[in-house]
């Protein structure tokens, strides 16, 4: 027993000793190539064996010549086995960081990647991991370029809206200063029409980057329905008489929301004002409420016009679309029938709600929904807790 542990104790000694030495090598060599990291974590392990062999055999009272032999074996196995360690591991990682580096330098340049097999599993991963992420970056380029896209359109059509009755009002102008306008009154009228037309687009702009900006600030409370919707539809109605178009209610008596009355109520008008806009003459547009559960309601507005394709259900409610690309203008005074902001500005003021806004083809006509809470939230989340 007591050369047991003599053994032992030596054994513990040499290994803890060339531990020590193996940590301070790789703490000075940690900037330099994993082959050769590799080989000082090898040669640790085989001086250890080899240190903790010769004290032992020291200790067994070996033969000279024995220990000769034995430190030989030793050595040259040692020696061996590191520098096969160094030079496989070395070639290997370089390879592998060859192929990393280039996949780094793929993604920069906006390629996707593929995983790349490289024989360890750490680097494996690291490969598969920029291969997702070269995805993600194809996918957030791909975002980035149709919003650019769109935004370039986007002021292209405002900028082509407001020149447009701008040039009208100034033509107007000029001839009610030359006198000869043939109808004074008419031209007056028809220049106050332009005005208000650029006082809604500019107000639009105005809100719409205050949703999109977070500036908006709603003072919600405890509303009725039917106040808000009797407001916008009777914002609407004389484009509604004029076309013959009529707008009815279901459900709408007797439901109370959680909301700032102003800003819904805005939102409520741009649905009913898209409708009118795209339904036919002396049609009907229907204005639904169903509720959902004790804090929600849904919101319809029903026309019976064509809708947009299913493709583009999910973009209406986007800045700056448009069912049709060409340019419509009214024809009673040449003023553009939409800058593309009422739909985005609906969906703003729902979501800053709390809400959600939905299209979708039923077998009562093309439906816009407004999916809105009934309920204080905050305070309903405080009373369950």
């Amino acid at each position: 027993m007591p050369q047991l542990a003599l053994i032992a104790g030596t054994t513990l000694a040499a290994t803890a000793l060339v531990t020590c030495a193996t940590l301070l090598a790789l703490r000075l060599s940690r900037r330099r190539s994993v082959g050769l990291r590799s080989a000082v974590i090898l040669g640790g392990a085989l001086l250890s064996v080899i240190l903790s062999t010769l004290a032992v055999a020291a200790e067994m009272y070996l033969a000279g010549h024995d220990v000769v032999v034995l430190s030989w074996v030793i050595g040259i196995s040692a020696a061996l086995s590191m520098a096969a360690t160094w030079i496989i591991t070395g070639r290997s990682a370089r390879v592998s960081a060859a192929a990393l580096i280039d996949d780094t330098r793929r993604i920069g340049a906006g390629d996707v990647v593929e995983p790349v097999a490289t024989g360890w599993r750490e680097l494996d991963e690291v490969s598969a991991e920029l291969a997702e992420t070269s995805s993600r970056l194809a996918e957030a380029r791909a975002q980035i370029a149709e919003l650019d896209a769109a935004r370039r359109q986007f002021f292209a059509w405002i900028s082509h809206d407001l020149r447009t009755p701008l040039a009208g009002m100034r033509a107007m102008a000029e001839a009610l200063e030359e006198g000869t306008a043939p109808d004074t009154a008419a031209y007056v009228k028809v220049i106050r029409a332009k005005v208000d037309t650029l006082n809604q687009m500019v107000g639009d702009l105005f809100e719409l980057s205050r949703l999109q900006t977070g500036t908006l600030e709603l003072h919600p409370e405890p509303v009725v329905l039917l106040d808000l919707v009797s407001d916008a539809v009777a914002d609407v109605q004389p484009s509604a008489v004029a076309r013959g178009i009529t707008v009815a209610q279901d459900g709408v008596g007797g439901r109370v929301l959680w909301a700032d009355p102003k800003e819904l109520t805005r939102a409520i008008g741009n649905l009913l004002a898209n409708s009118l806009r795209h339904s036919p003459d002396h049609s009907t547009v229907l204005i639904r409420a169903d509720a959902l559960d004790d804090d929600q309601l849904v919101l319809s507005v029903i026309d019976q016009g064509p809708g947009v394709s299913a493709e583009n259900l999910g973009r209406m409610f986007d800045v700056g679309w448009r069912a049709d690309a060409a340019r419509t203008h009214d024809a009673e005074g040449g003023t553009p029938a939409g800058a593309g902001l009422g739909l985005a500005i609906v969906r703003g003021i729902v979501e800053a709600h709390g809400g959600t806004v939905h299209a979708q083809r039923t077998d009562a006509g093309f439906q816009l929904d407004l999916l809105l809470p009934t309920t204080n939230a905050a305070e309903t989340r405080g009373a369950m807790t």
